[in-house]
């Protein structure tokens, strides 16, 4: 397994998470060819996207089947302006390319936002730390190891 997947599954572990990391043969580049390569609905993959509220980057873990409202979280989280980062500061605040930004494992805590419609599913999976590695996990257990506040981004 690549080396940064490895480095996602031992910081799972570390923070009590139960699922294993997992190699996909397909793509895990966007939610759409995750969903295809694990055979689940796309809004049970949990998108890592981060944006610049007020010019600090914060992650958005959000449904597959959702776009993010940055007007509308920008309110509910109390910040003037919210934007899509670039992938230079995607890369800078996560340590990771897009497509393959995992929950865990940046180079400091983000501040962390769950979508709330991720509750519908008992099963959820997330980016591993490349285009092809995911984990299964929990909205409560996703919610715990990323400090994350619930909100709703649609």
């Amino acid at each position: 397994m690549h080396p940064n997947a490895v480095r996602i599954q031992a910081l799972l572990r570390q923070a009590g998470a139960t699922g294993e990391v997992r190699e996909v043969d397909g793509s895990a580049r966007t939610a759409a060819d995750a969903a295809a390569s694990l055979g689940c609905e796309v809004a049970a993959i949990a998108n890592s996207l981060v944006f610049l509220a007020d010019g600090n980057a914060i992650l958005v873990l959000t449904s597959g089947a959702h776009r993010v409202d940055p007007v509308l979280v920008a309110q509910r989280i109390g910040v003037g302006t919210m934007s899509r980062a670039d992938p230079q500061q995607v890369r800078a605040a996560t340590g990771q390319p897009i497509g393959a930004v995992s929950p865990v494992g940046h180079p400091r805590q983000l501040r962390v936002l769950i979508d709330s419609e991720l509750r519908a599913h008992s099963t959820i999976w997330a980016a591993a730390g490349t285009p092809h590695t995911v984990f299964p996990t929990t909205f409560e257990e996703l919610a715990r190891i990323t400090h994350a506040e619930e909100v709703t981004v649609a």
